[in-house]
């Protein structure tokens, strides 16, 4: 399994300088089966998803997107996607059920007088799915979805396994808002979080706020960088990516926040940055 991130900002996009290094563009993870480098399965289309395209070496996108939720930080990339908006494509959209049709709700943020055309203005074959919870098998993927704390509508995270290498991605997860502050005052490891992430080779979790900030920024439903360790740790994860940075989180302080965790007990820690590669075949993190 090879996975890309596109986008790895959390909330809006952040473009400028001080965010050049981290990327600024929202929520977008690509991942390619073996040795394949064009990636069928795609995790969210914030504003990332345009770099896809670029992925798919002239050729149109022939896949599934799965999406977290439908805030617009994961989901402003759907309209801007030319690999998906070809003659040619194939593109499958799946979302959690939640009490209307799929296609219903991606209108509601997708056609006039919002933007000017509705998703079935894309060209190719496009559909809009409802997804439950539990097992799937997507794209010659293994997923598991689960229902996890976000607010705002409801949020799933995802467990992504080939057979070879796993990934869990819970980009958007506000336990300590929702379901209190915890045994570590972070918000608890509860059942759902651990099923996706046990045994998993990586962990992708939402990393917003530092610990300091999150009592007072947890109605926005959104985890600390300590939280994303912790459940790492938790739950034997050898490799943690620090992921849905803040808007106006810098370069800096992004770097800040990796290297407190350097010299810690429990998983590598890194910062999600745009660009970066997991090579789970060979258990590795490439720039």
């Amino acid at each position: 399994m090879r996975v890309v991130l596109c986008g790895v900002r959390g909330s809006t996009p952040a473009p400028g300088a001080e965010f050049s290094d981290v990327g600024g563009n929202t929520s977008c993870v690509a991942i390619c089966r073996g040795d394949d480098r064009r990636p069928s399965l795609v995790l969210d289309a914030g504003t990332g998803l345009r770099s896809v395209t670029a992925l798919l070496d002239g050729e149109p996108f022939d896949g599934t997107i799965l999406l977290g939720h439908l805030h617009w930080d994961h989901t402003h990339g759907l309209p801007f996607f030319a690999g998906g908006d070809h003659p040619s494509a194939r593109t499958r959209v799946l979302l959690p059920a939640q009490g209307a049709a799929a296609i219903d709700l991606v209108s509601r943020f997708m056609s006039p007088p919002s933007f000017p055309i509705g998703p079935l203005g894309l060209r190719g074959a496009w559909s809009f799915e409802s997804l439950e919870e539990g097992e799937h098998e997507i794209e010659g993927f293994h997923v598991l979805a689960r229902e996890i704390p976000h607010k705002g509508g409801r949020t799933f995270g995802f467990r992504i396994s080939d057979g070879e290498g796993t990934i869990a991605y819970l980009s958007d997860h506000g336990p300590y808002g929702a379901l209190g502050p915890g045994p570590d005052g972070l918000g608890p490891y509860h059942e759902a979080a651990a099923a996706l992430c046990t045994g998993a080779d990586a962990l992708i979790h939402d990393a917003q706020y530092s610990a300091g900030e999150l009592p007072r920024l947890a109605a926005f439903g959104h985890s600390a960088a300590d939280y994303a360790v912790g459940l790492g740790r938790h739950c034997r994860v050898p490799r943690v990516l620090l992921f849905h940075h803040d808007p106006n989180r810098t370069d800096d302080q992004v770097a800040e926040i990796e290297r407190a965790w350097q010299d810690c007990d429990g998983p590598i820690v890194e910062a999600a940055r745009e660009g970066m590669i997991l090579d789970l075949t060979g258990r590795d993190v490439l720039r």
